[in-house]
C-alpha cells in the first residue's frame, strides 16, 4: 500500500494525482498508531488527508455542486463514485 496512484476525478475532470508515497506515514505505521487506542474493523474509514489540487485552492476555485460525480481511484484497489446532493 505504500506505492499506489491515488486519483480524484470531478465530472471526469482530474483534480488530484498523487501516490501513497508521497504520505508523511506509511499504511502499516497509520494502522499500528490507531489499533494502539481502537480496534478498528472491516468497512471503517480512516482519513489521512488530501494531496495537493484540492479545490478551494485553485485560481479560480471549484467547488462540487449537486449533480456533480466524484471518483476516487487507487490503484489495484479500485474505484469509488459518489453523487454531490444538494444539503437539504
Amino acid at each position: 500500500p505504500n506505492a499506489l496512484r491515488i486519483t480524484a476525478r470531478l465530472n471526469g475532470e482530474t483534480m488530484q494525482d498523487s501516490n501513497t508515497s508521497d504520505m508523511i506515514f506509511s499504511v502499516p505505521r497509520i494502522l499500528a498508531i490507531l489499533s494502539e487506542a481502537m480496534t478498528l474493523e472491516p468497512g471503517d474509514v480512516i482519513a489521512t488527508g488530501t494531496p495537493s489540487g484540492v479545490g478551494y485552492a485553485r485560481k479560480p476555485p471549484v467547488f462540487m455542486k449537486g449533480g456533480d460525480t466524484m471518483e476516487i481511484e487507487i490503484e489495484g484497489i479500485g474505484t469509488l463514485v459518489n453523487t454531490v446532493e444538494d444539503e437539504a
